[in-house]
């Protein structure tokens, strides 16, 4: 990909953002709770001048005048916007820097077979997982995203003269729609000639949706399955979603049981240990690709001293591996919808027999985002391997 140089005759400020344990990003301070029906006027605020240039709102309440043109963007520590990004557009020609943990997703998921030139992209000013900001102008961006979280960070791209955009997660409370439907707003403001695929992608959110609640309303307390996310495993780590986090939002919309919904710690720091698994004996268990563990290691026992023979998911094989598609899956992201079906059907086979995954993920790309997949890589999407952690945290 060129990559043109321009003079910079300001000093340039260095800064340096540690990456996050969190698989989107570092929040340094929750922001207020907004509701689904709030999303689409987060960001609707917006103004042309006479040059062409506009002016938006961003998840941090900031009003950013955006260049004419936008040819250069960056996307720092958003780690899935990237591939939100590249669908959006159709394209990855214009994403000149992304996080090493975005890269590696593109790597070993399907984004870098469908958008090749991502694999173009950047990485380099992140440096031992720290963001570089002298680094960063030499990719010479119109454009950088980064987490509404991290003030520090915006204040300091404001200070070297970039064009930022802030973008929120922890906004919604950890629901990943309502975070992906913001997303896609922020992004119709933006890029407004792209603004139908965001409503194409919002809507048929809602529909899947919907669909599930018709299927799962009608379940009783003792019907709802105990579910166990596995965010992150090794020797030293047993790492669950709490309340707090993305799996809590994914067994409320399928009318599951979280079974560490009683942990408040926030994001990746409900730490557990295998008593409280015994304890809670979950039918259920998901894996995130933000660890390199697989259903065979709890199968095998081959991470650690820990024996989960006689957890009731690993004694009746009911261990599974997150998808992996144009980002991991555990997060909002493009495949929000799809991850929400194949949520609830692999929960609750018997409800949504109905749904052939490979048909609905098939319509799904091609609906929203025009893009023909095939039935391999849609199988490759479902079937990710321990490499897709690559890159993240003790992952590497």
């Amino acid at each position: 990909m060129r990559k043109t140089k321009r003079n910079l005759t300001a000093a340039v400020l260095v800064f340096a953002a540690t990456l996050s344990a969190t698989p989107v990003f570092a929040a340094k301070e929750k922001e207020e709770s907004t509701s689904k029906a709030n999303t689409e006027s987060i960001s609707k605020e917006v103004s042309a001048k006479d040059n062409g240039e506009r002016t938006i709102i961003d998840h941090a309440g900031n009003e950013v005048t955006l260049p004419e043109e936008i040819n250069r963007i960056v996307v720092t520590d958003t780690l899935p916007l990237p591939s939100v990004l590249s669908l959006y557009l159709d394209s990855a020609e214009k994403l000149v820097g992304i996080s090493p943990v975005s890269m590696s997703a593109a790597k070993a998921g399907l984004l870098g077979e469908l958008y090749p030139e991502i694999l173009d992209a950047d990485t380099s000013f992140f440096e031992n997982n720290e963001l570089n900001i002298e680094s960063l102008l030499t990719l010479e961006p119109d454009l950088v995203f980064y987490n509404a979280q991290n003030k520090e960070l915006g204040e300091s791209l404001a200070s070297a003269g970039l064009t930022a955009v802030a973008v929120s997660v922890t906004k919604w409370d950890y629901n990943a729609s309502d975070t992906f439907d913001a997303w896609m707003d922020l992004l119709a403001d933006i890029f407004p000639e792209e603004k139908e695929k965001a409503e194409a992608a919002k809507e048929y959110g809602e529909k899947v949706e919907e669909e599930i609640q018709d299927k799962t309303d009608e379940l009783k307390d003792e019907e709802k399955k105990n579910v166990f996310f596995l965010f992150n495993y090794s020797d030293t780590a047993l790492v669950t979603s709490g309340k707090n986090f993305w799996g809590q939002y994914w067994c409320d919309a399928i009318n599951a049981v979280n079974v560490g919904e009683e942990i408040e710690a926030e994001r990746s720091n409900a730490s557990v240990n295998m008593e409280q698994v015994y304890s809670w004996d979950p039918k259920i268990i998901f894996i995130s690709n933000f660890t390199k563990a697989m259903p065979e290691d709890l199968y095998n026992n081959t991470i650690g001293d820990n024996d989960w023979s006689s957890v009731s998911a690993v004694k009746n094989e009911q261990v599974y591996k997150m998808p992996l598609g144009a980002y991991r899956s555990f997060t909002p992201g493009a495949d929000t919808p799809m991850t929400l079906m194949w949520l609830a059907k692999t929960v609750y086979p018997d409800l949504f027999e109905d749904v052939d995954m490979t048909e609905e993920v098939e319509n799904y790309y091609k609906e929203v985002y025009n893009i023909e997949l095939t039935d391999d890589q849609v199988a490759q999407m479902y079937t990710p391997s321990a490499d897709a952690a690559n890159g993240y945290g003790s992952s590497k």
